[in-house]
């Protein structure tokens, strides 16, 4: 038998008696099978279909290689199974799962047209801003209003026809570091670099809003205006519901206490400490401090509840809770501002079950920025940058969905969209394509195929049609 020779095969040394030589030949394999789980998903919510209704294309269809959903499913897709460089979908638009899944089997049976490239997906991003720009190349613009209502209508819809009698909206600042020269770049010196400060908005799990914004402003500015949008598209489905907002200090200000006020919005927001407060707390501090001498300076609180009003900056006295704690041998005071009443929400537990409980939404952003990628904002415009900001967040909501709806009681119930990505996404798989079918071979010794099935199943009927 002649010896077959191959000059890219990489050695990897002998197992059993036999040379281990491994080389990138193996045809139509897929290294991202699990995809198939976003596209049911995506068929389950209309995610991707609502998406490009908040897009107008221009191109001639003539000459139009690749549809706009195709590129906007392409580049989500992309974002959810971790390639966050367009530079990646140079080799990813021949995967051929991705192909399947997008439909990329116009040509013949046997054959696969491949997806867009990086130059494609580059033209969707840098979008065209003031008029009179050129535009030749520019064809596909989005409608920034459109967009930001469809968070709230996922969000929305995902509680099916009984609403909620209370939610809670979380809302932060958070930096998104920059390396380039990028339009509205300045440096911010709590977080001492360059960066953009992004303004997030979630319920629970639920994104409602990501705004993109300069650093050189107040971490509250432009709140008023999303959490007025917010509630009003709420409102407008669940009149009934009763809604409180959750900060930390940077944003108790004036403007968007009395816009709750006077919309009956509840609020409950972090306190910047003083010397006028930590006074007021003085006598409760020192409690705290013979308590904690008294058990061999182990930590010790005293819960304070006062109204409370600054010299200048609020239009009436307010409702402040403040926690006296020693602990570590020196005084830790914090302050709370909140219009809920002390018959509903006594000090303690408002502070311990209801402000503290907003540390989950550092962990949402970190899914959002650390796992789906919505820091890369490297493009030259803030406008391309807000809409890669967009993708990253529709990213988001889609393995949510997933989540939501086919992992409810597994253990991947409350699993991040890194682990979601690692154990059921990327998954190895032969694609066997026929005249009469396309057959998905995955590795048999998937660790997660009970799971994995099941899903298959739940996102299958949430759609209306059996596995």
């Amino acid at each position: 038998m002649p010896t077959e020779c191959n000059a890219s095969a990489m050695d990897f040394g002998s197992a059993g008696g036999r040379r281990v030589v491994a080389d990138f030949d193996g045809g139509r394999v897929s290294s991202d099978a699990g995809a198939l789980l976003l596209g049911e998903t995506d068929k389950a919510i209309g995610l991707i279909d609502r998406f490009t209704r908040c897009f107008r294309d221009g191109r001639d269809p003539r000459y139009t290689e690749h549809r706009l959903k195709t590129l906007l499913a392409q580049r989500v897709f992309g974002l959810a199974l971790g390639y966050e460089d367009l530079v990646d979908h140079d080799q990813l638009r021949h995967d051929p799962v991705l192909c399947v899944l997008l439909g990329k089997l116009e040509r013949h049976a046997d054959e696969m047209a491949p997806l867009a490239g990086k130059s494609t997906l580059n033209r969707l991003e840098h979008m065209p801003g003031a008029e009179g720009q050129a535009r030749r190349y520019h064809k596909i613009d989005h409608d920034e209003t459109s967009i930001e209502r469809l968070f709230v209508d996922v969000f929305v819809e995902a509680h099916g026809k009984k609403p909620p009698r209370r939610i809670v909206l979380d809302l932060d600042a958070t930096d998104d570091p920059l390396h380039g020269h990028q339009e509205g770049r300045f440096f911010h010196g709590y977080y001492d670099g360059y960066c953009y400060l992004p303004l997030y908005i979630f319920c629970g799990r639920h994104l409602l809003a990501a705004k993109l914004r300069r650093s050189n402003i107040d971490a509250s500015a432009g709140s008023v205006e999303e959490v007025r949008r917010i509630i009003a598209q709420v409102r407008s489905r669940w009149p009934q519901v009763r809604i409180i907002l959750r900060a930390d200090s940077g944003f108790a200000r004036e403007a968007l206490m009395a816009w709750c006020e006077a919309n009956k919005v509840d609020y409950v927001f972090g306190l910047a400490r003083n010397q006028r407060l930590e006074q007021r707390i003085a006598p409760a501090l020192a409690q705290a401090q013979g308590r904690s001498r008294a058990n061999q300076g182990r930590p010790a609180r005293v819960f304070c509840d006062f109204l409370w009003s600054t010299k200048g900056s609020w239009s009436r006295r307010r409702r402040v809770i403040a926690k006296a704690e020693w602990t570590g041998g020196e005084a830790n005071p914090r302050f709370l501002v909140t219009s809920l009443k002390p018959d509903a929400w006594r000090a303690q537990p408002l502070y311990e079950e209801l402000y503290c409980a907003r540390g989950e939404m550092e962990n949402r952003i970190k899914e959002c920025q650390g796992d789906l990628f919505a820091d890369r904002t490297s493009t030259a415009t803030m406008r391309a940058n807000q809409l890669r900001l967009w993708f990253a967040s529709i990213a988001y909501v889609l393995v949510c969905a997933l989540r939501r709806i086919g992992l409810a009681h597994t253990q991947f119930a409350a699993a991040s969209c890194g682990t979601l990505r690692l154990k059921l996404l990327k998954i190895g798989a032969l694609v066997r394509i026929s005249v009469r079918r396309v057959k998905i071979a995955f590795a048999s010794a998937c660790p997660v195929i009970p799971e994995w099935r099941l899903a298959a199943a739940r996102l299958a009927w949430a759609r209306g049609s059996p596995v």
